[in-house]
């Protein structure tokens, strides 16, 4: 029987962040979400279970609401970069989820690492 495209994203994303827990234990993780209005990220500490920092192009300080291209992944890199530094991460690994690595998410996470964010 076929799978419908929500079931394949969800595999896809179980299997990607499985993968990435077995070799990454301890670090925090930088999850994508991309809707086709907004994009956003969360820095997610697994092991207490709670969001250390997060940012979204739906925030009015980034003035980029309703829009998801590369320009606004881009300043939300920068942003969720900035506020890992002041919660006092420097690294973290890279939860893409169940999107290719391309386009607006690799965008997210070069602003990211230029932000100083180790990913």
């Amino acid at each position: 029987m076929a799978n419908s495209k929500r079931q394949l994203f969800q595999k896809r994303r179980l299997r990607v962040r499985n993968k990435l827990r077995k070799v990454n234990a301890g670090r925090p993780r930088l999850s994508v979400h991309r809707s086709n209005k907004n994009i956003s990220v969360q820095l997610i500490d697994d092991v207490n279970g709670v969001t250390i920092a997060s940012a979204s192009s739906m925030e009015k300080d980034l003035g980029m609401i309703g829009q998801n291209n590369v320009e606004a992944a881009t300043k939300v890199g920068t942003a969720i970069a900035e506020r890992a530094k002041k919660a006092g991460i420097t690294e973290a690994y890279f939860d893409r989820g169940g999107f290719l690595f391309h386009g607006k998410v690799k965008a997210l996470a070069d602003a990211a690492r230029e932000g100083g964010l180790k990913i």
